[in-house]
């Protein structure tokens, strides 16, 4: 079977490759939704460093995205069932201590491996999760909440019982899924938004505060919080929580820097905090995303921050639906119909 691959071949440059499909014991999945991440973005515009863009194109970019079964020879689904696809591949080496997704010699989809834009995915049983009867455009940003919830549960089993008030720093897509979850699972949470963007952070329309990052409270303070800024903003959340959390809080830090941030570490020491870093997700993480889309009132807080840009059919559109993204203040998602 020939297949079409449309890789990233340098920042802003795709080609279609065409590869003999040999998909083995795999199931097929043909991909019906994607979403853009700020990782692919990096990508395309070549903002990483040069060495690391060498090492890594070219690739297929795209890690989230849902499609629907084509061929599955085991018969444990159906032709044209939904499914969400798994982009972390665990490495062969299991260990029980260690969550997949942190596993050495795992790899994952659009970081070093072709991601899913492809006409085909030959795509291990393992790596999928029956996501029927939930909003297309919302199960293609399944892997972003699935990220939210590995964080979250890691949360629950490192952190204190002193839950009152939890902060998150960030009101950007990643803080706003992370603030769902919580707010879905521990409805009772006092719930504050750091942002630096009023627009966005009126989307936050269930939470209990909101507060830009240059106007926090002098008073304020939190029990724990979520760093879901990254880039450059990194520093500056750090060093607001730092200052704003009370003794023995936990820190979970999800937002990626390409630069080394310094901390105030005398400050941690004395308050005796506990960080936490958070990446990616598993199986188990994903599971539990489609189970919270299954909710109509999270599915819609969700919807609520999607952009449905036109369809791609070729790679002209691959390009508009690019720099489309750089213009929606939170996920952009497109129907992949190549």
């Amino acid at each position: 079977m020939i297949n079409y691959v449309y890789r990233l071949i340098s920042p802003g440059v795709f080609s279609v490759k065409y590869e003999d499909l040999n998909h083995g014991e795999n199931l097929l999945v043909r991909p019906l939704y994607m979403s853009i991440c700020h990782a692919d973005q990096r990508y395309y515009l070549g903002r990483r460093d040069i060495r690391k863009l060498k090492s890594k194109l070219p690739m297929a970019l795209i890690h989230e995205a849902m499609g629907e079964i084509i061929m599955d020879l085991s018969g444990k689904y159906k032709n044209g069932q939904k499914v969400v696809m798994i982009p972390n591949i665990p490495g062969s080496k299991k260990e029980k201590v260690i969550y997949e997704n942190y596993q050495k010699g795992s790899r994952f989809m659009s970081s070093g491996v072709d991601g899913f834009m492809r006409e085909v995915i030959s795509i291990p049983e393992d790596r999928l999760v029956l996501a029927e009867n939930i909003d297309f455009k919302a199960a293609a940003v399944c892997e972003l909440i699935s990220v939210g919830v590995h964080a979250v549960s890691r949360f629950e089993k490192l952190s204190h019982s002193v839950r009152n008030k939890i902060g998150i720093w960030g009101d950007g897509s990643l803080g706003y899924i992370v603030a769902c979850i919580l707010k879905q699972r521990f409805p009772s949470y006092h719930l504050t938004i750091i942002g630096h963007n009023s627009a966005k952070l009126s989307q936050f329309v269930f939470a209990d505060e909101t507060h830009l990052s240059d106007d926090i409270p002098s008073n304020f303070e939190v029990s724990h919080a979520f760093e879901c800024t990254g880039g450059d903003g990194s520093y500056f959340a750090i060093d607001d929580i730092v200052s704003y959390i009370n003794p023995q809080g936990t820190v979970v830090l999800l937002g990626v820097t390409e630069n080394k941030v310094s901390i105030n570490t005398r400050d941690i020491l004395e308050k005796g905090l506990t960080f936490v870093g958070s990446s990616r997700s598993g199986k188990s993480d994903f599971i539990q995303a489609v189970d919270l889309l299954k909710i109509p009132k999270f599915q819609n807080r969700i919807l609520r921050i999607i952009y449905e840009d036109e369809k791609v059919e070729n790679t002209d559109d691959i390009h508009r639906v690019f720099k489309t993204d750089l213009n929606t203040p939170f996920k952009t998602v497109f129907k992949w119909n190549l």
